[in-house]
This record gives C-alpha cells, structure tokens and sequence, in this order.
C-alpha cells in the first residue's frame, strides 16, 4: 500500500523549519503536516495521548513520525519510551516490526540535537554563511557530527560569531531556514540524519 500522509511531531520550531523546507524533497508527492510543540518535555508529556487519538481515526495508509532530539541523554532508553508509547496506543512501530510492512509510526532521534544533522553537511552551512571556518569537518571533534561535545547548537552558535554572524546570539529558526534549503541530503554524514532519510524514502517509495 502506498503511504498517502505523514504526520510529524516534532519538538520546536526550528525542527519544523529544517522539515518542512527538507521533506517535499525526501517525501516526493506524499503529503505530510509538521506538528510543533513547546520543546522535548512537552511533546512527550502529550504524546501518549495524541497517540490515542492517532489510533482512533488513522487511516491505514497514514504514517506518524516521531522526531526528538537525544539531548546528551540515554537515546535507547529514549527510543525505547517512544515505541512503548505507541504499543500502549495499539500503534505497530517499524522498529517492532523489523522493518515490514504494516506499521504505522516511526521514531527518530536527532543526535544529540537538530544542529547535528547542519555539521554533517558542512557545505550547506558554509553556502548560507560564507565567512565560517571551511575546515571545521576536519578537525578534531567534528569528523563525527552525532558526537560533538559540548552541544551543537552551542558549537555552531560559537562558530557563527567567531565568523562574524549574530553578535546578539545564534537564531535557531533563521538558521534552520538558510541552511536546510541547501543540504544534500544524499551526502550528510550524520548518522542520525541518514536514518531519518532512508526511512522517508523508503516511504516515498
């Protein structure tokens, strides 16, 4: 059956900015509706219940992804609270079922946080601001953009002004939007970014 919607739960803006410039790409023609919340602790406060009420209407070929970031904590047992949410909401995960067909939702984890996945296309970054240090994926530290310490939005908020951008603090959805329309999607090196992909065309396909 081919997937006709996706609906995606996401923690805060910028992630809803990052997707919704990144999904028409990934999705092709499936249509697909990004629903922010008020960070992490509010989207899992809500998400038993939105789970329920996925279950009492979804249609059979709807998907729902859910998206969090893994905040320097445990992201096993954080991945593993999500998919026991959607088994208590009777929701089939694809994680629980190995991959095939049917399931209806999926969970994903930004490691550590939404920032990765712009360390893990470099070039995007330097398209949307030129000034910025090309050499940053070479270094120490950052050949591995999913384990980059000290928190990424904070690396790359140091790094934008060290280059002369945002003296007055790094706006998270301003840069989401500069630099998500210019990743290739196909090339980041973030782990955690190429899961996410490879299941969105997996169900574009």
């Amino acid at each position: 059956m081919s997937v006709a919607q996706v609906e995606v739960l996401v923690e805060e803006s910028s992630a809803e900015a990052a997707l919704q410039l990144l999904l028409p790409r990934l999705l092709g023609e499936v249509r697909f509706q990004i629903h922010q919340h008020r960070g992490k602790s509010d989207l899992l406060a809500k998400l038993p219940g939105k789970l329920q009420g996925y279950a009492a209407w979804i249609p059979a070929d709807w998907r729902i992804l859910v998206v969090v970031d893994g905040d320097h904590g445990d992201c096993q047992a954080l991945k593993g609270k999500l998919e026991r949410e959607a088994a208590r909401a009777c929701l089939r995960t694809r994680t629980s079922a190995g991959g095939s067909p049917p399931w209806c939702v999926v969970n994903r984890i930004a490691i550590e946080e939404l920032e990765a996945w712009f360390f893990g296309d470099w070039a995007a970054v330097r398209a949307a601001y030129p000034r910025i240090d090309a050499n940053v994926p070479r270094q120490a530290g950052f050949r591995a953009p999913d384990r980059i310490r000290g928190g990424t939005w904070e690396t790359l908020e140091r790094l934008l002004m060290e280059a002369g951008y945002y003296a007055a603090g790094m706006p998270k959805i301003e840069v989401a939007r500069n630099v998500a329309p210019r990743m290739d999607p196909a090339a980041n090196t973030s782990p955690s970014f190429r899961v996410l992909r490879d299941v969105l065309q997996e169900l574009a396909a």
